[in-house]
């Protein structure tokens, strides 16, 4: 079968507004897989190494609170 030259233009635009369309489901696409909360694989490594270093870091000694009982007001005359 011979395609003729007219033929081959309206093939060609018929398939041409599917690239469009092509363009755009590719670059919706995500190029990295990501963890729920919209985090990349990269993002979510560095934030698990941020609270590692959190959990070994120590803590400073707290003072204990000492509550010093108070006299308890006396009536007013009125």
């Amino acid at each position: 079968m011979r395609v003729t030259i007219r033929k081959r233009k309206t093939l060609t635009m018929r398939a041409l507004p599917v690239f469009p369309l092509a363009l755009m489901l590719v670059a919706c696409s995500a190029s990295e897989e990501e963890k729920p909360g919209g985090v990349t694989q990269d993002e979510a490594r560095a934030l698990d190494a941020a609270a590692e270093m959190l959990d070994k870091r120590e803590l400073p000694e707290l003072p204990e609170a000492e509550v010093t009982a108070q006299p308890a007001p006396a009536p007013s005359a009125s």
